[in-house]
């Protein structure tokens, strides 16, 4: 039982022999142990691998980038600003050079120094920036890049293609995580060429992982940024979410993810726990095998997009509190932003129109969708193809407890979600649905369709030009050629919530990262 779980029980039952004791162990043990109840968890620890939801929000504590996005200060949240991470300071040399300087002193969990070689090892072709990387979605981030080379023992050159506007924020986020040259190596020949935990720097190490059950990491007291603030952090997996809850309330659980609208009054009664709540840079997205002969032509797909009610999923399922954005773009994106745009339409009679067009005969459509992986991912499915039964088509809901093994490129409809690895259409729509990667990204969904070919040419505009004027329009067009040849649609940003105790000062981000660096993680006495 955690620290903060006898405090409950305290406060509960008024003890004072529970309070005597609470005293002595608080004297005990400086340092609370954290337990967070997550709906899932990695298969791997392997930063650049395992490039998810549930990844994410444990590797983010286990590694640190060269730059880091700063979430705490920015207006909006979006962690728009970039501040030093494993570097202290960086600059442009010239159009394709950015000359980064790393911290003097770092150490990997190993004790091993973090090195100029380990930078150029991460970047690698053969690891993740080249076209055959043992790590797939890799080229996806990082195929701008020419050269990463070693200046001295503290200081790396990326070289790019092409002048390349974003470099900064795609070494300050997804796939970018540091890794020691030597551990990772040494670890991959042990198992088939990629290892499952290679070593990070950052303010919590791997201490136990039991594979479907919990992920125990303790805190690396040598860590730059300051000694953690916990002595441990426990994800245990619970993919019911009314358990999560119920372990919230019991003291089980410090912090748990994945709290349902409708779970968040009940939450909010409790004196010692409450919940805290952020719109996510992600929204949850439908996929579309594009080959597939029933919904081959694209009118059916744009008739299956027209006939969903986004505000009434809103509303039934988020309580109004998540957001369907102007389309696959979002305001982050600043001046690559279009308000303009007329985003995402409900109009179930065009629907029909269209589908009478294209001469839809009633072939069977089947939604396939993981019922715990994305929250309300099984009632919103359900709610959908009664939406979709209304204009005329035939569906059947199929569900499975992973994706594991199927031929994702090929599934006539499935759930996914798209987060904005950048601020800026480049790490949202063109990394999502660009040419990159395998089926599971947006890309093995979307093939034979009559605009793919201009989608992919205004990408590559973006994502290698500076200019402004040159690359706003291309991105402007890119949003419009994704909906007309609809390879799948955004439902809505969807809120996130977690329910924390109240001893803990720490606060989520737009992202699904759970920082829990010293910043952003501490406790009341």
């Amino acid at each position: 039982m955690t620290i903060f779980a006898i405090k409950r029980n305290i406060l509960r039952a008024g003890a004072a022999l529970l309070l005597a004791a609470t005293s002595s162990l608080a004297l005990a043990q400086e340092r609370p142990d954290l337990v967070v109840g997550v709906a899932d968890l990695p298969a791997t620890l392997e930063p650049g691998k395992e490039l998810s939801n549930v990844g994410t929000r444990v590797n983010y504590s286990v590694f640190d980038t060269l730059v880091r996005r700063d979430f705490l200060s920015s207006e909006d949240g979006g962690g728009s600003g970039l501040v030093p991470g494993l570097a202290s300071e960086w600059h442009r040399v010239d159009d394709l050079t950015l000359e980064v300087k790393l911290r003097d002193g770092v150490t990997f969990h190993n004790g091993a120094p973090l090195t100029a070689e380990d930078v150029v090892f991460t970047f690698s072709p053969e690891r993740l920036s080249g076209e055959n990387a043992i790590l797939p979605e890799g080229p996806a981030y990082f195929s701008v890049l020419s050269e990463v080379k070693a200046v001295n023992n503290l200081t790396v050159q990326f070289v790019t293609k092409k002048p390349d506007p974003l470099l900064e924020h795609r070494i300050s986020s997804w796939a970018s995580w540091i890794v020691n040259k030597k551990d990772w190596e040494a670890k991959a020949a042990e198992n088939g060429g990629i290892p499952m935990f290679p070593v990070g720097t950052g303010p919590f190490m791997l201490d136990e992982y039991k594979a479907d059950e919990s992920i125990r990491l303790v805190a690396f007291d040598d860590y730059f940024g300051g000694k953690p603030t916990a002595a441990s952090v426990t994800f245990r997996e619970i993919p019911e979410p009314s358990t999560r809850v119920a372990g919230l309330v019991s003291g089980e659980f410090d912090i748990i993810t994945n709290v349902a609208p409708d779970q968040i009054p009940q939450i909010n009664s409790y004196d010692d726990i409450e919940t805290r709540s952020v719109v996510l840079a992600n929204s949850h997205v439908l996929a579309y095998g594009t080959q597939d002969p029933v919904i081959k032509d694209a009118r059916v797909r744009q008739a299956m997009n027209l006939a969903i009610d986004r505000q009434l999923l809103n509303e039934a399922l988020w309580g109004g509190q998540a957001v369907v954005p102007n389309g696959h773009q979002y305001p982050e994106f600043g001046d690559m932003y279009n308000p303009d745009h007329k985003g995402l339409e409900y109009d179930p009679e065009r629907a029909r129109e269209l589908l009478a067009e294209a001469g839809y005969d009633g072939g069977l459509i089947k939604y396939t969708t993981r019922p715990n992986y994305y929250l309300n991912a099984l009632p919103a499915a359900q709610a959908i193809i009664e939406m979709w039964k209304a204009v005329g088509l035939n569906v059947e809901l199929n569900v499975v407890e992973s994706y594991s093994g199927l031929d994702l490129a090929n599934l006539q409809v499935r759930t996914w979600s798209n987060s904005t690895r950048y601020p800026d259409p480049v790490g949202g729509l063109w990394n999502l649905w660009g040419p990159f990667g395998g089926p599971q990204r947006g890309a093995g969904n979307w093939s034979g369709t009559e605009n793919l070919e201009r989608f992919n040419e205004l990408g590559r505009i973006i994502e290698s030009n500076v200019d402004l004027e040159t690359r706003r329009p291309a991105a402007f067009e890119m949003v419009e050629i994704w909906e007309k040849d609809a390879p799948g649609t955004i439902l809505y940003q969807p809120l996130e919530t977690y329910g924390v105790s109240k001893d803990i000062n720490w606060k989520p981000y737009t992202f699904y990262y759970m920082d829990l660096r010293p910043y952003n993680l501490s406790f009341n006495d």
